[in-house]
């Protein structure tokens, strides 16, 4: 079959690679009909996410239809149209029984990494490097999926490939980062960028009660979208002072919680954001805070900033002290796909929520190495690249 591997840092081609196998009694074979790109492939891409091997096929956001399955499987069947959660959960250790899923103690069978990054092992990622498990990605004609009857969800009728693809990763990316703001109703709610995550983000807080939802992004084609489609207001930190701008919308007071959905390469102007990027590309830090910073200085004291833009490792400049005074509530994570996509399926299926207007550019899978190119540069208005295996 074919599949888009990772050729070393910045490289990517197009392979030939065997099909995959059913290897344990959960597992099942989806051959992929639609796999989105998503910025945190773009980390690994980069090569700021350890453990990452030359042929390595990435992509963990998609669905598809269900192929094969392994004969421990009840929930599931051949000709299921499904849809994927990113992370791998077994679905009976105790973090699963909690709904933390992306915390499994039993999905990733490479855990020393982690353990020595991390001081514990979270759960596998699909396509997400041996640090996450080693598992194969998306962006191939199949998948096996481990643990097939907890982590994919049968598709209900009516809902188009290009829209449910993201109820995989980033809708429900999306809608925990504003579940972990508290929201009672009435709030404002800050959400940092402007992408598939941030814009799911910003969707979900306004199903959850909040009465504004601010977009702070520096292209103007995406916060027209926002502006467009979800009816937020915006702020293009390019043009103006974030914090400035903030606070003269609330009043003073700053928004009642911060949603950070960026991560690790974050972009911003100024000499602070040059002294970031070049730690980083010399390997001193890990990771650009920058969002992260202006979140937690821009938000309400007593109030909560939500951080699900991807980090891996170090970062420089943290404004601990800004949120032990300001008593800020601090919540983060790798979201918990199981927990979520049901209720997400339910949403999209009523219409509450209809992300296809994030896929900008299908692609066929041929065309991944230009399609994530695109995405990262953010050509011609490109939200999301999503690659269709057998797209003609």
């Amino acid at each position: 079959m074919r599949a888009l591997c990772w050729e070393g840092v910045g490289k990517l081609a197009v392979r030939d690679v065997p099909e995959p196998r059913i290897r344990a009694q959960g597992d099942i074979i989806v051959k992929v009909r639609a796999s989105s790109v998503c910025g945190s492939d773009l980390h690994l891409i980069n090569g700021y996410l350890p453990a990452m091997r030359e042929g390595d096929i990435l992509g963990h956001e998609f669905m598809g239809e269900v192929v094969e399955t392994g004969p421990g499987v009840q929930r599931l069947k051949v000709g299921d149209r499904v849809v994927v959660g990113s992370v791998v959960a077994c679905g009976s250790c105790w973090y699963c029984r909690t709904e933390q899923y992306s915390l499994c103690d039993n999905s990733n069978p490479q855990p020393v990494i982690p353990e020595k990054l991390w001081g514990h092992s979270p759960a596998g990622i699909l396509g997400y490097s041996h640090a996450a498990g080693g598992y194969s990605g998306s962006h191939a004609e199949y998948i096996r999926v481990p643990f097939g009857d907890v982590g994919a969800f049968t598709v209900p009728d009516g809902v188009p490939d290009d829209s449910v693809v993201f109820a995989s990763d980033a809708m429900p990316t999306g809608w925990m980062a504003a579940d972990f703001c508290g929201l009672k109703g009435g709030e404002v709610v800050a959400v940092w960028g402007a992408g598939g995550v941030g814009q799911m983000a910003a969707r979900a807080a306004q199903l959850l009660g909040a009465e504004r939802v601010i977009v702070i992004d520096r292209l103007p084609e995406r916060l027209g979208t926002a502006a467009d489609r979800l009816g937020v207001e915006t702020v293009n930190y390019a043009e103006t002072d974030v914090l400035e701008a903030l606070r003269e919308m609330t009043a003073g007071r700053g928004p009642d919680a911060c949603i950070e959905a960026v991560g690790m390469e974050a972009h911003d102007v100024g000499p602070t954001y040059a002294y970031d990027k070049a730690k980083q590309s010399a390997r001193l830090t890990t990771d650009r805070p920058t969002s992260v910073r202006q979140a937690i200085m821009a938000c309400r004291k007593g109030g909560t900033v939500s951080i699900v833009g991807v980090y891996g490792g170090l970062v420089d400049k943290f404004p601990l002290g800004a949120a032990m005074n300001k008593a800020l509530v601090l919540r983060m994570g790798q979201m918990h796909a199981q927990r979520y996509i049901p209720m997400l399926l339910d949403r999209l299926a009523a219409g509450e929520i209809d992300p296809g207007y994030l896929a900008t550019h299908p692609m066929s899978l041929e065309e991944g190495a230009r399609g994530y190119e695109m995405f990262e540069k953010k050509e011609e208005g490109c939200l999301r690249t999503v690659l269709h295996p057998k797209r003609s």
